[in-house]
């Protein structure tokens, strides 16, 4: 069954066209990659399901729900969470306070109770908290090592990646859409992080679509590869299957020889 389904999608800024009646299905549980060359659209498509942008033509739809038009607050609620190609943090905000934020979505409690605290909002906020923690912790030593007081400005890269897929985590997705994760990561992290996809797929049962330049990783956890150039799908299946795909090496390379 298709968790998430895009029929005709396209999007102009100007006189380009970013994304060009892409047609695109990802099933719960499955675990998609979507790739091509820089300009391809990959970002423009994550940006058009969030609710970032708007689509001129197509429809986008999430667990049984139309999603063109609604705001990225409410695209968040219906369970679709994402990372940025660039970290998009509150570096003064400490480790646990930027993975709260993300259960805001999850809330009820407003402006009057945030002042008053009465023994719901301390509840929620307790709440708030454990769940913060429990998305700090799937991620082992790596997270669970460091102080969750600590500023997120003076966490290493790698670890501000790492934060900000936990923070997603923590707002109780459905769908996880992961924006170059493994940029900024050495070879033994980003070895790391394909276990940890994995594992997010499999014991939290979240389905995954993520970008990704780095090759080893899509060949590591993709169950499908999809392949965008111009804004259209040129090529679909398993990871070996698109490899070898001329229309995929040219759209790289320009010549004959494969991608990876």
């Amino acid at each position: 069954m298709a968790l998430l389904e895009i029929r005709g999608l396209t999007k102009d800024f100007g006189g380009v066209r970013a994304v060009d009646g892409l047609d695109l299905d990802a099933a719960e549980g499955e675990i998609v990659s979507v790739i091509g060359p820089n300009g391809a659209g990959k970002t423009t498509l994550f940006n058009l399901v969030t609710g970032m942008t708007r689509p001129d033509r197509g429809e986008i739809v999430f667990d049984g729900h139309g999603i063109v038009g609604l705001r990225p607050s409410q695209i968040i609620e219906l369970g679709i969470a994402r990372t940025f190609q660039n970290v998009r943090l509150f570096p003064e905000m400490s480790v646990r306070e930027n993975v709260m934020v993300a259960r805001h979505c999850r809330t009820r409690s407003g402006m009057l109770k945030a002042v008053l605290r009465p023994p719901s909002f301390r509840r929620e906020e307790a709440e708030t908290r454990e769940a913060a923690e429990r998305a700090l912790a799937f991620f082992g030593a790596r997270l669970v090592g460091w102080r969750f007081d600590t500023p997120a400005r003076s966490l290493s890269y790698a670890n501000r990646r790492r934060l900000e897929i936990a923070r997603a985590l923590a707002s109780g997705p459905k769908l996880l859409l992961l924006d170059e994760p493994t940029a900024g990561m050495n070879p033994h992290e980003t070895g790391e992080l394909i276990g940890l996809i994995r594992r997010i797929r499999d014991e939290i049962d979240v389905t995954i679509v993520l970008i990704e330049h780095d090759m080893r990783l899509v060949k590591g956890v993709s169950e499908r590869v999809v392949v965008l150039d111009y804004g259209q799908m040129i090529a679909e299946g398993r990871y070996d299957e698109v490899a070898s795909n001329e229309r995929v090496i040219e759209a790289y390379l320009g010549r004959k020889a494969s991608p990876a």
